[in-house]
């Protein structure tokens, strides 16, 4: 592969742009489409349902770790491709569902496939490929799990044209048509095509392997009791259970509120458009400014835009509402990976972002059937937001005490020296 004017990096962020869209679209935004037409057809509960989606939540909970250990040994490219494929497989899968066991069933399928081509891989590669930039290319790497708010109208609209089976149908048929070509532009690190993060020349003399072999055992040890490292799975706890659960409790909350369906599908697909704002704004001032407080800053917002959506039954709250929560929570899914990238270098990335994500999404399991549950009990979320709310300005103050990365040195990528 030749260096031309554009560094091939930023081909990769796209081609995992465009994946995060299409996977997130579908499997993770859109499915609080399919909430409503489920419980008309089967009768189910919004515990039952909602459970489904804890299922699908392994692609960040059991499977992240394993994932994050195999990404660092087979690289993302593969990982990617087999992903989409089991992805577009169980989806169709999900079409031929007659029970509440198959449903349960072909979402734990759903959930290997999707594990293989979203967060851990897609982060993985970023920061093999960049470093002085990091932040602004996981942003926009991720962005695109933002945009895939766009797709939710398309799903719901599908849904009414086609009914709910057809329409899983068609998004099988599309992670295949869509996935499967986006994983041959993934290449795994830039040392294999002649240089370094960045574009930066890789040197003829290359003496490195033994210290990135020491990098690697050094960094992984330490991050397992390293202060930081603890706090910030506490931090991904929080989010994980208050975005796990409000994504997919969007659409049954505004319609209990008395909002029409359609509006409703608006405000499902402004959350993940408005979070773009973040994702990208965030990950730039992380690279420019302590990521400490970058990240403070998302918790802010989304703690502020959790207070606003437990009452938005005030319609003229709901652009006030994707305003701050939205860019609240892209920044914190931009920032998860840009800082830790900053403490503890890239060889070891895989494994570290994979567990970080894996022990956090405990919560994003739990959170939507909570939220379920809430509902089933009590016919109202309003005071499950404003718990979370408060539950996020924890997150503010775990964030604060984090020690500085502004001792990092850019040629020592691992946290040797952090206590």
């Amino acid at each position: 592969m030749k260096k031309t004017t554009i560094y091939y990096g930023w081909w990769i962020v796209l081609a995992s742009s465009l994946t995060g869209f299409y996977v997130a679209g579908t499997i993770f935004y859109g499915f609080t489409a399919f909430v409503d037409p489920l419980v008309m057809e089967f009768g189910w509960s919004y515990t039952q349902i909602s459970f489904a989606s804890s299922l699908r939540g392994l692609e960040m909970g059991i499977f992240a770790p394993i994932v994050g250990i195999f990404v660092d040994r087979l690289g993302s490219r593969i990982m990617i491709r087999l992903g989409m494929i089991v992805m577009g497989a169980s989806l169709i899968l999900l079409a031929f569902t007659h029970s509440l066991v198959m449903f349960y069933a072909a979402f734990l399928l759903l959930a290997l496939g999707a594990g293989g081509c979203t967060s851990v891989v897609v982060m993985a590669v970023v920061a093999n490929w960049f470093d002085k930039k990091v932040g602004l290319a996981m942003g926009i790497a991720i962005c695109g799990f933002g945009a895939a708010g766009l797709l939710v109208p398309i799903v719901v609209k599908l849904i009414e044209l086609f009914q709910w089976r057809t329409t899983y149908i068609i998004l099988g048929i599309g992670a295949w048509g869509i996935g499967i070509p986006m994983s041959f532009i993934i290449r795994n690190k830039p040392e294999d095509y002649g240089y370094l993060p960045d574009g930066e020349p890789l040197p003829e003399v290359q003496s490195e392997t033994d210290a990135s072999a020491q990098e690697e055992d050094i960094s992984f040890r330490k991050a397992l009791k390293n202060r930081f490292f603890l706090s910030l799975l506490s931090i991904e706890a929080i989010r994980m259970l208050i975005v796990g659960t409000l994504v997919i409790h969007v659409m049954p909350y505004l319609n209990s509120l008395g909002i029409p369906r359609s509006t409703a599908g608006l405000v499902a697909a402004g959350i993940p458009i408005c979070s773009m704002i973040g994702r990208f704004g965030f990950g730039w001032l992380g690279d420019i400014l302590d990521k400490r407080y970058i990240l403070s800053m998302t918790f802010i917002l989304t703690s502020a835009g959790l207070f606003i959506f437990s009452y938005l039954d005030r319609y003229w709250l709901i652009p006030v509402f994707l305003l701050l929560f939205g860019p609240g929570y892209g920044g914190g899914m931009t920032m998860r990976g840009s800082i830790l990238r900053e403490y503890f270098g890239r060889v070891s990335f895989g494994k570290l972002i994979g567990l970080t994500m894996g022990i956090a999404s405990i919560a994003g399991i739990i959170g939507p059937t909570l939220g379920g549950w809430v509902f089933d009990t009590f016919g109202s979320y309003h005071y499950l937001w404003i718990s979370f709310a408060c539950l996020s300005m924890v997150g503010i103050i775990i964030v604060l005490r984090l020690p500085s990365t502004r001792h990092r040195t850019r040629n020592s990528p691992s946290l040797r020296t952090l206590r």
